[in-house]
């Protein structure tokens, strides 16, 4: 059995100031327009996926602060990413496979943790980055090489180089940086510091 859950990022659901949600914590960091291909298998994860697929309703992803990613469940970051399941497949019974695209972030107000491990949260929608130009080249020319050489299918698109917020994503997804880094840069709400940030450790790195 397969399908798609179609909630359009346009959706008045996402524009209130405060929503209710599930938590998934993990070992990594989910961006806006990235995304993420997931393997569900946990009982609690598996009730969380049923209900998004039938609601229609994205989940929250946040890097985990304390905890792992299976077994007591995880104290997760306060800031994270909602994830909308694009495409889904139940190859046996028992495990979800997952793609899901980052949609907004988002920061706990309150969570909860229910009597199957599962975390919901009241969490506030943060504003998106405003669309502007990079002030600066240097990461976008970086950006431009990773593409050339990983190709432009790994790579959302369109491709919006006039965009600084989403090479700033983007940028932050690929390059090797510690997942501490990738909070930071997450939970950053200027595109153009958050390049520049990201300029700085390339220059440190020697990226240039």
């Amino acid at each position: 059995m397969a399908g798609a859950c179609l909630c359009a990022t346009a959706n008045s659901r996402y524009k209130r100031a405060t929503m209710s949600t599930f938590i998934f914590p993990l070992n990594t960091v989910l961006f806006p327009g990235g995304t993420l291909p997931l393997k569900i298998f946990e009982q609690r994860y598996l009730e969380m996926t049923k209900a998004c697929i039938r609601d229609e309703q994205p989940f929250g992803i946040c890097l985990i602060k304390e905890g792992r990613e299976v077994g007591t469940p995880a104290v997760p970051q306060d800031i994270g990413c909602l994830a909308r399941i694009a495409q889904w497949d139940m190859p046996q019974l028992g495990v979800f496979h997952l793609v899901v695209e980052g949609v907004q972030r988002f920061r706990i107000v309150e969570s909860s943790v229910g009597k199957n491990g599962l975390i919901s949260a009241e969490i506030e929608c943060l504003a998106a980055d405003n669309e502007v130009a990079p002030e600066q080249t240097l990461c976008a020319d970086v950006l431009r090489a990773i593409i050339e050489k990983l190709g432009a299918e790994h790579f959302p698109s369109p491709q919006r180089f006039d965009d600084a917020a989403w090479i700033g994503y983007r940028l932050s997804e690929v390059l090797p940086l510690s997942l501490d880094v990738k909070q930071q840069l997450l939970r950053m709400t200027d595109p153009q510091a958050r390049l520049t940030e990201i300029g700085r450790i390339l220059t440190q790195q020697g990226g240039i």
